[in-house]
């Protein structure tokens, strides 16, 4: 039987890049060996729009520093597609914001991990943060609506509030938030993850900037392992505004999105590792082919049904919210357990784990052997809440540690005056 159900992809152009992300899932750098020519790529984009993509975002890797990408974008939107990238900013010159223009590329989003020296060192690049925000004000001068997108770990999770403030001051209009997880380079790294127990400081911080953004009128967008049934769910997910139908369905890789590596390779994600998740090559197969019949690009397919529940385990096996969320993001997951099913960075976990007296830390059991969209493996430990913190693990994310400007201080004042 064939499926007619994506509607966005992500494509990797090139796994080239001129960053050094110490969290970076792809473990970009050089480029891929065999990476699609220009045709192929030509040939994939008609493709795309034959299965039904209405929009495709250009990645990397960093994706400018692929020659033909421009060639890329404009057959996108010739296409009847519409074009997007995400950019680590490093590079992006007026006269490149210019042609980006001309190519027809109508969103941008600027990774920003962290205030100036937290994001040098997490991209691996000294001045990294100040070039983003210059590309952004070359993206402002060109007309081309931009965002940025940030990754939240143990290192910028105290920082939010302060980088709320810079990006919406540079022009941002939406700012999507991710939780780190342990692929690629950020599987070497396993000292700047956060626990799941510290989630529950994290949620309320996020709960307020979100009220504050919405108001401010930039759009918070929680990414695919944020939330889930806690009490700012509908909050975070409603984009700053309580919304009673805005919570968590269940992951959509291969049900409404693609992702694309630069050597052809199709899955139903962009984040998924490789190796697991691959349905095909379209050196080897179409594209519809792969999207219709492969195994890898149809797990999700059994959505509502008993069938759609028997892969999970552990916690979410017993969870009241078994059937909707199946598991939350397949990725997070997949990336801590080598294995789907039992997601640990859930807000509704670690609020029932707490009110049980205890909490869930993970501990590095595999090391990730080294490959783009790789991953380890860790297991999870049970401990009395009010467990002394490991002496081996010197990062900790506490609510004390949230750096609230004036600004905050004052809105906070305000809104108790007229309370």
């Amino acid at each position: 039987m064939a499926y007619h159900r994506t509607s966005y992809a992500v494509w990797e152009i090139t796994l080239k890049c001129n960053l050094a992300c110490s969290h970076c899932g792809s473990r970009a750098g050089q480029a891929r060996a065999k990476e699609l020519s220009t045709e192929e790529a030509l040939d994939l984009v008609q493709q795309m729009a034959e299965v039904g993509i209405k929009e495709v975002t250009l990645i990397g890797g960093e994706a400018f520093l692929r020659p033909d990408w421009l060639e890329i974008a404009a057959a996108i939107n010739q296409a009847g597609m519409r074009c997007t990238m995400t950019t680590g900013g490093y590079g992006i010159s007026l006269a490149t914001a210019t042609k980006m223009k001309a190519a027809g590329i109508a969103t941008v989003s600027v990774s920003i991990d962290g205030l100036e020296a937290t994001h040098d060192t997490l991209r691996g690049r000294n001045g990294a943060w100040r070039y983003a925000f210059q590309t952004m004000g070359h993206l402002r001068e060109v007309g081309i609506p931009f965002g940025c997108n940030t990754q939240i770990n143990r290192l910028s999770a105290p920082e939010l509030p302060s980088i709320y403030e810079h990006i919406r001051a540079a022009g941002a209009g939406a700012w999507q938030l991710q939780l780190t997880v342990p692929m690629g380079h950020a599987a070497d790294h396993a000292e700047i993850l956060l626990q799941p127990y510290e989630l529950l400081d994290l949620y309320p911080m996020l709960a307020r900037i979100a009220v504050r953004a919405q108001r401010e009128g930039l759009q918070l967008q929680p990414g695919n392992n944020i939330g889930y049934y806690g009490p700012y769910e509908r909050l975070l997910r409603g984009r700053g505004k309580d919304n009673d139908w805005a919570f968590w369905r269940g992951c959509s890789a291969g049900l409404s999105t693609l992702g694309i590596e630069a050597d052809g390779a199709i899955k139903g994600c962009p984040s998924l590792p490789t190796a697991a998740y691959t349905g095909g090559n379209i050196r080897d197969r179409n594209l519809r082919d792969i999207v219709e019949s492969t195994e890898e690009l149809r797990f999700n397919l059994g959505a509502g049904t008993p069938q759609g529940t028997a892969h999970l385990w552990g916690f979410c096996k017993t969870c009241e919210f078994a059937e909707l969320c199946r598991g939350g993001c397949t990725w997070t997951s997949h990336v801590f357990f080598d294995r789907r099913g039992n997601n640990p960075y859930c807000h509704h976990r670690a609020l029932t784990q707490a009110q049980q007296g205890k909490r869930e830390r993970l501990q590095l059991k595999r090391q990730a052997d080294g490959l783009p969209f790789d991953n380890g493996e860790f297991e999870l430990m049970e401990e009395p809440v009010d467990a002394p913190w490991d002496k081996t693990d010197s990062l900790h994310f506490t609510a004390d540690q949230v750096q609230w400007s004036t600004s905050w201080q004052a809105e906070e004042s305000l809104a108790l005056t007229t309370s």
